[in-house]
């Protein structure tokens, strides 16, 4: 019996049936890879042999059967159209009609020969591998298939073009650099591109800043310093008369919020010259130059307006002193320093510009630059005194409404210590809480509650009835007390149990007068006061129940008492200042390099001194405690049930029970200690 044959599906379209096989009525197939084959019902196949024919055929339609002579293909992956599943290829590796197999692209794509015994042809086909698998090359190994790898062809023009593309972007760069390249004689300096060189301070032919002298309150010193500026741009003649020249340079000193820019937006307002500003950080660049460019350009287009006025904030972002170990003599800042330097004051002279710098940091300024011949003149911009604050804040209310009962002296009296800027910040939060409340103008409890929330931040939840809230106001009326009972003390303005920031309750003093001299017997006064806290919890509750509440209060007269000691000359060890001033400064350079002269020696007494005057303060604040036993109960009894102790009726309270210093007494009013 002759084995059953398989029936190409070639001839299905091309050929024609064999002799042997009778031609009947062909059904339509449903096979979805041909719709049209036809299959002869008279022809018995085994399944296994039908779907190898079937695929094998398949692979056949439209496709060049490469020769079995030719073992490595010509065109790899390109010249082969049909693909093959990996599946397909797994069962047609197993069967052994895989002739040859060879590897593209890592091993990922193959172009494998297979043998189909119908067509007694070689077909190619194309498979996507999963990788390549070790499994594979075993399987591959047993059916003595022959494969090979072959590397990945180069394109050589795609390589190219992507060279190109990769690179065309910096060329261009490269390019515009060199064709916009600044000349050696422009204002933006040498070797420059895009105005990197040029300076970058505003500049108002007719300046028109909004402020004049009328707006600057409480700095009058400086004031007139700057009006003789301006008098002599509007007449020279008046003072070169008499042989006087005007000066190259003013530099504006005080701590921050004091006015210092204010007072330099007057000056061009009142002068009517052209006007330059800027901040010395902008001349400060990262690439090396710069910055000198920048000053020269500065003072090319200053030269060319004269006469001017150029005013530079925050001037120590460029004049930091020079030769300090950091950065060394090529740093960028130094050389911008340099340029500065020459361009005020140096071989081709300065004419008709002046320079108006401003800083808080002036013991980190260089020598040249505070000489005279740059910066004739230093200006100090202080915290205003208390006839100081009170005209700033006539200034800062000219445009709000406030209540009769509003005394802005007596603001002036509560803001010891307070800027420029502090006031006008206070005005305008007493103006937000005025309207956050619905009211038409600003009443005094507006302006209370907006100097405690600057002071002392934000108000907290109140604290309800317990053991914390009965602590904390034992703590502040010890404050009170003690304060009050010791001679040379500010008055007490008020006592709450309202909390503000981290504090649970805050005892207000109202300095006397403005603490510019402060004697050794109100310091030590304040430490008294400032122990008052402790004491009454060691007394009313006793030691094991002390609490945390006085870490701040215990910062503050540890501070205070060791000023006493090394910078006041307020001990026993004698009128010696102990502490070197770079040690004191805020800036961290000075504080590195500054060395250390005191011997253990002295360290010791300076501890022991410190520690004399804080325990001897301690004593006699528990002894105003201990000798005012009813008297505390009575006012704790009263700021429980108020939680706000008015600084009159807390005065009132204490006299029934003990006699206040006769210096407290005669200013227990503060009206009539305005008044009079």
């Amino acid at each position: 019996m002759s084995p059953t044959l398989s029936l190409p599906i070639s001839q299905a379209f091309i050929g024609k049936p064999q002799d042997h096989v009778k031609e009947t009525h062909q059904p339509k197939s449903t096979n979805r890879e041909n719709p049209c084959q036809q299959t002869p019902k008279d022809v018995k196949l085994s399944k296994r042999k039908l779907l190898s024919s079937t695929a094998l055929g398949l692979l056949g339609a439209g496709v060049s059967v490469a020769k079995p002579a030719r073992a490595e293909p010509e065109s790899p992956i390109a010249s082969t159209s049909s693909r093959m599943s990996y599946s397909s290829f797994l069962r047609y590796l197993d069967e052994g009609v895989v002739r040859k197999v060879d590897l593209f692209e890592n091993g990922t794509v193959a172009i494998a020969e297979i043998y189909n015994p119908a067509l007694d042809k070689i077909q190619r086909v194309k498979i996507q591998l999963p990788g390549l698998p070790q499994e594979l090359l075993r399987r591959m190994k047993d059916k003595n298939v022959d494969f090979a790898a072959h590397p990945a062809e180069i394109n050589w023009g795609a390589a190219i073009n992507d060279l190109l593309g990769n690179f065309a972007l910096p060329l261009i760069f490269l390019g515009s650099l060199l064709l916009r390249t600044s000349s050696t004689n422009s204002p933006g300096g040498p070797n420059l591109p895009f105005g990197l060189g040029r300076s970058k301070a505003k500049f108002q032919m007719e300046p028109n800043t909004g402020v004049t002298f009328d707006d600057v309150a409480g700095v009058d010193e400086a004031k007139q310093d700057f009006q003789e500026i301006v008098e002599f741009l509007k007449t020279p003649e008046k003072f070169t008369a008499v042989g006087a020249r005007i000066p190259k340079g003013v530099l504006l000193v005080g701590p921050p919020g004091t006015g210092k820019t204010l007072l330099a937006k007057a000056i061009p307002g009142e002068a009517g010259v052209p006007f330059f500003s800027l901040s010395g950080s902008e001349f400060i660049e990262m690439f090396v130059g710069v910055g000198a460019s920048r000053v020269r350009d500065l003072f090319n287009k200053a030269k060319a307006n004269s006469p001017c006025l150029v005013f530079i904030d925050e001037i120590d972002a460029v004049g930091r002193q020079r030769g300090t170990g950091i950065g060394g003599g090529n740093d960028e800042r130094e050389q911008t320093l340099n340029q500065l330097l020459t361009e005020m004051d140096g071989f081709t002279g300065n004419t008709g510009v002046i320079v108006i710098a401003a800083t808080n940091r002036p013991e980190i300024l260089d020598a040249a630059l505070l000489r005279p011949g740059r910066f004739d003149r230093q200006v100090t911009v202080g915290l205003p005194d208390i006839r100081g604050r009170e005209e700033i804040l006539k200034v800062h209310s000219n445009n709000k409404k406030l209540d009769k009962d509003v005394s802005l002296s007596v603001i002036a009296m509560r803001t010891p210590g307070f800027s420029g800027a502090d006031l006008a910040n206070l005005m305008n939060e007493a103006a937000i809480l005025a309207g956050r409340r619905g009211k038409d103008r600003i009443t005094l409890q507006e302006m209370d509650d907006s100097i405690d929330r600057i002071v002392a931040g934000m108000e907290g939840t109140k604290m309800t009835d317990g053991k914390n809230k009965i602590l904390v106001a034992y703590h502040e009326i010890g404050h009170a007390i003690c304060a009050t009972l010791t001679p040379g003390h500010d008055l007490v303005q008020k006592v709450t149990l309202i909390p503000r920031g981290q504090a649970r309750g805050i005892t207000w003093f109202l300095p006397g007068e403005d603490p510019s001299l402060v004697s050794k017997r109100q310091l030590f006064a304040k430490i008294v006061g400032g122990l008052g806290g402790r004491a009454a919890e060691e007394v009313i509750f006793g030691e094991p129940e002390i609490t945390t509440g006085a870490a701040g209060d215990l910062q503050q007269i540890t501070q205070i008492a060791r000023q006493m000691v090394t910078t006041f000359g307020m001990s026993e060890i004698g009128p010696l200042a102990l502490v070197d001033p770079a040690v004191q400064s805020g800036d961290v350079v000075l504080r590195m390099l500054a060395r250390n002269n005191m011997s253990e020696k002295l360290a010791e007494d300076i501890d022991r001194s410190v520690r004399n005057i804080i325990e001897s303060a301690h004593e006699i604040a528990k002894e105003h405690i201990r000798n005012n036993r009813e008297a505390v109960d009575k006012l704790v009894e009263v700021l429980l049930e108020k939680e706000t102790l008015a600084g009159d009726e807390f005065r009132a309270i204490l006299s029934e029970f003990t006699n206040i210093p006769t210096e407290n007494v005669n200013r227990t009013s503060i009206r009539e200690m305005i008044t009079a």
